[in-house]
């Protein structure tokens, strides 16, 4: 009974004193392997000659903690819980304990009573578990896109974000693209290379980001739609936001498996920027659909063909905001002074609004009633561009492209104080005459 009591390193420690009472070890052997002193060894075999296996056991097993909480104690913390701080974690409940009734208990002891008495739920208890959704039926009826943010080339290269556009039905990747970060430029970008390839499906499956969903809900003005909404109303392709990432596994998943195997073919491929990537993923996509991809419940394919021409795709595939005509022929747009150029069409435009439209190349244009205008750039002091911060989830592109905008910029003259013009020195000093320079009092005594 004695051995079925014991802990591993009792059992352990029997093993090395049978062997050293046997002289098969020595007493310092014996000390190495249980890294106890030859002491404590010699103490342990006697306790070990004297009473057997069962005296290596401790003294105190089975018996109660000297540091036991009574049950009187443990019953009057956990009232005070449900009748003053019914709502409260175990940290804070412990803290008000012992702030206003002196009672004081570490906060693992109280989560323990609070969870034995049902008071609060453990981690795992709070767990939720998501049901499944059914894939869709028919190949292009649903497309679920995300962007994942990682280090793609490993320390070859700084971290980017994927673009990941897979179909529902199927776990086809539609499309992948390298890009700084998401945006809606940039979404903008994989979104016409997937339309020209696969034409128009019926829905995207998002998250909420800001690109695909205005998230004030006492936004003024406009028609409370993001740019990315609006160019796929145009399209008539419908877009639809998850409540939450479990909603929208599937490209999660991906994302997941690409993190994995997308950045080991890199490395193999000695591929370190995002231009060479974007050519490798055509061929990588091919060979991952042709292992992962799944067979749809129904033979259709609910792509359609696209309702514009594809040389006016840019028109709706770009940034475009109306913008209110001063009686200069002028208007603010960018941290920019834009001048629209004087002729029988613009002088009718004064107190009226045009069109801007910002394209994903950096093209800009102003257009009145689709015709477009002749301007110039007054002034201009633009530091963020709408392709590096406009619905932009990822800092780190924001703070680099400033950092560029920074370094590029001219170093400005240094401007003199009143103080450091009047010869006064940095610590309150006047500064002293120049040497050479005489000292009009000093000749004049001398004179004297």
């Amino acid at each position: 009974m004695g051995w079925v009591m014991m802990s591993e390193r009792e059992l352990k420690r029997v093993e090395v004193l049978a062997q050293l009472d046997d002289g098969r070890l020595t007493v310092d052997n014996a000390a190495k392997m249980l890294c106890l002193t030859r002491r404590q060894i010699f103490r342990l075999l006697k306790r070990y000659r004297q009473d057997g296996a069962s005296a290596i056991r401790h003294k105190s097993r089975g018996q109660a903690p000297n540091n036991k909480f009574h049950k009187a104690k443990r019953d009057f913390a956990l009232i005070l819980i449900k009748e003053q701080y019914p709502d409260f974690g175990p940290t804070l409940a412990a803290e008000m304990l012992a702030a206003h009734h002196g009672f004081t208990i570490s906060r693992e002891t109280l989560r323990k009573w609070m969870v034995e008495d049902g008071l609060w739920l453990s981690r795992k208890q709070r767990r939720q578990f998501h049901q499944p959704r059914l894939r869709r039926e028919c190949f292009g009826e649903l497309i679920q896109i995300d962007g994942s943010d990682h280090r793609w080339f490993e320390d070859r290269a700084g971290p980017c974000t994927l673009l990941v556009f897979i179909d529902d039905a199927t776990s086809t990747l539609m499309e992948l693209r390298f890009v700084k970060s998401e945006s809606t430029f940039s979404y903008f970008e994989a979104l016409e290379s997937y339309l020209v390839k696969h034409g128009r499906p019926v829905a995207f499956y998002s998250d909420k980001h800001t690109v695909f969903r205005v998230a004030k809900d006492d936004a003024k003005g406009g028609a409370r739609i993001t740019q990315f909404g609006r160019a796929l109303s145009e399209l008539n392709v419908e877009i639809l936001c998850a409540n939450s990432s479990q909603a929208k596994g599937r490209v999660e998943r991906a994302n997941r498996t690409l993190q994995d195997r997308l950045v080991k073919e890199l490395r193999l491929a000695d591929i370190s920027d995002m231009e060479a990537g974007n050519a490798y993923l055509q061929d990588f996509k091919e060979r991952h659909n042709a292992k992962f991809a799944k067979a749809p419940a129904k033979p259709d394919n609910l792509h359609r063909a696209l309702n514009v021409e594809p040389d006016r795709l840019a028109d709706v595939l770009c940034w475009r905001e109306n913008r209110y005509v001063g009686k200069q022929l002028t208007f603010s747009y960018e941290r920019k002074r834009i001048m629209l150029e004087e002729s029988d069409v613009t002088r009718g435009l004064v107190g009226k609004y045009v069109d801007t439209y910002a394209f994903v190349d950096g093209r800009f244009e102003v257009r009145s009633k689709g015709r477009s205008l002749p301007y110039k750039i007054f002034d201009m002091d633009q530091r963020v561009t709408h392709a590096a911060i406009t619905d932009n989830k990822r800092l780190g592109a924001v703070l680099e492209h400033i950092k560029e905008m920074q370094d590029a910029a001219p170093p400005k003259p240094k401007v003199r104080t009143n103080s450091e013009k009047m010869g006064y020195k940095p610590n309150g000093r006047r500064q002293g005459r120049p040497s050479g320079t005489p000292n009009k009092k000093k000749i004049a005594q001398a004179a004297e």
